[in-house]
């Protein structure tokens, strides 16, 4: 693991991957044995708080998805957005992969692989439910995580920096409709008001509490923030690991009946992830951009913004409802994939630099 770069570190992009993040795939495993036993032997308790709501959204789950949500916000500087034009190439097929590549085609792999490949293997009820999860996951770019996976290939600081940012304000906007239309088209119904109120309340007011706090931070100094950042790291992460274990309280019957079913729907995810970190990466290296580039763009194509993923599929869906199931899977791939991503660009470095441009 390469040494955290000091620009980023001051550009506000994150501490090193943390004991949280680097075991998030054993955490999530504990989690889904752990909900499952729970949801088994107390489903009266799990019941009651899936019943605990306020304007038809879940109170428990309303409160760790902010606290999933916020901390990694609060490192997103949107300031940077104004660099997007040192790496205009890079960016533009950052963007491409991001929103006009990477959720249609999980669109069509959930189309092909779950409605069709698989469908005999799945429960017929939810096969609309588990397409709808696998959209929302490739609908939302990744954040935090993205300064991570970057620090790990040694990529450029401010391109990380700048196209998190400009993701994260296109997603603002960007988000609800691309979901609506894909959706749409898949034939799954989805009330626009529930979709736009999750947006509200999993994106615009958690991006908003967050840059209050950001810049409440930073008034007291660099030092100050990256204090308060590392103190309050494992938040979001621990926030995941519960709301997980309430999920899986909720979905173990249906795993116990089928345990299949978390395998059978990694499959289009691990597709996709391969397909776009491939595309970006390749697309750079036709445009000749530098490596420092074309590694942060490939993975922010190839890794989503999964607490956001998981709070709009609950938020829409329910906790029972296969959506919710399907963006847990992306959870749980999630670190074991982008780490083998990373190894695969790091490796390539010689290669990609002989043929950057042609």
């Amino acid at each position: 693991m390469s040494a955290p770069c000091e620009v980023a570190v001051k550009a506000g992009s994150g501490s090193p991957m943390s004991l949280f993040e680097r075991y998030l795939t054993v955490w999530v495993l504990l989690c889904i044995v752990a909900g499952i036993v729970l949801g088994q032997l107390a489903p009266v308790a799990f019941q009651a708080l899936g019943r605990v709501q306020i304007a038809q959204v879940n109170l428990p789950v309303g409160v760790l998805i902010w606290v999933m949500i916020i901390p990694m916000l609060v490192k997103v500087d949107f300031g940077a957005v104004h660099e997007v034009r040192q790496h205009v190439r890079g960016i533009g097929v950052t963007l491409f992969v991001n929103w006009l590549v990477k959720p249609f085609s999980m669109a069509l792999l959930g189309w092909l692989f779950i409605r069709h490949l698989f469908a005999p293997l799945l429960p017929a009820g939810r096969i609309d439910s588990y397409i709808a999860g696998l959209i929302l996951l490739a609908a939302a770019p990744c954040t935090a995580m993205v300064f991570v996976w970057s620090r790990l290939c040694n990529g450029d600081p401010l391109f990380t920096l700048s196209q998190v940012a400009l993701n994260a304000s296109i997603m603002v906007v960007a988000f609800a409709p691309i979901v609506g239309l894909l959706l749409g088209i898949s034939s799954i119904h989805v009330p626009w008001g529930t979709l736009f109120t999750s947006v509200v309340l999993y994106i615009i007011v958690p991006v908003i509490l967050a840059q209050l706090w950001r810049k409440g931070l930073l008034s007291k100094g660099q030092a100050h923030f990256d204090v308060t950042m590392e103190r309050i790291g494992p938040w979001s992460i621990s926030a995941l690991l519960v709301t997980l274990v309430l999920l899986f309280a909720f979905q173990g019957s249906a795993i116990i009946e089928k345990p299949l079913i978390i395998a059978l729907l990694a499959v289009p995810i691990l597709i996709q992830v391969f397909l776009n970190s491939s595309l970006a990466y390749l697309l750079n290296r036709m445009v000749g951009e530098k490596h420092s580039v074309a590694c942060p763009s490939a993975l922010i194509g190839a890794s989503n913004f999964f607490e956001l993923a998981v709070a709009a599929a609950i938020s829409l869906f329910g906790f029972e409802s296969g959506a919710a199931l399907a963006t847990v899977v992306g959870v749980l791939i999630e670190v074991p994939v982008m780490l083998l991503v990373v190894q695969v660009v790091n490796g390539s470095k010689a290669w990609y630099e002989n043929g950057a441009g042609s």
